[in-house]
């Protein structure tokens, strides 16, 4: 009897440990999601990366950052590496004006 409750203890002490195991890596949605800026306007955004990396883009490759006042803006690098938002909202390719789409190929980041 005494062995029997030994090795159940030891079953359910080795299905705990495996159960207890960290989640695997789940992908980001992989379809477009229409957004509201704060302005009225909306802006589709794709999802990218797992729960360790993850990024948000417009549909044609401008990676986008969420701001404390929860517009979505360009992001930039910094000289020192880091990525952070601009001051410059996002939009949509068809609602882009030449100066923005200019701004973006200068300072924005392509992920597309």
């Amino acid at each position: 009897m005494r062995h029997f409750l030994l090795t159940m203890m030891a079953l359910c002490a080795l299905i705990g440990g495996i159960s207890a195991q960290a989640p695997q890596r789940v992908p980001a949605a992989p379809y477009p999601i229409v957004k509201q800026q704060p302005n009225g306007e909306t802006v589709t955004i794709l999802l990218r990366g797992d729960e360790h990396h993850h990024w948000m883009m417009t549909e044609d490759g401008w990676q986008i950052i969420q701001t404390d006042d929860d517009r979505l803006c360009y992001a930039i690098q910094k000289r020192d590496g880091t990525i952070v938002a601009s001051r410059k909202q996002a939009h949509d390719a068809k609602d882009r004006k030449k100066c923005e789409t200019r701004w973006l190929k200068r300072k924005g980041i392509f992920k597309g």
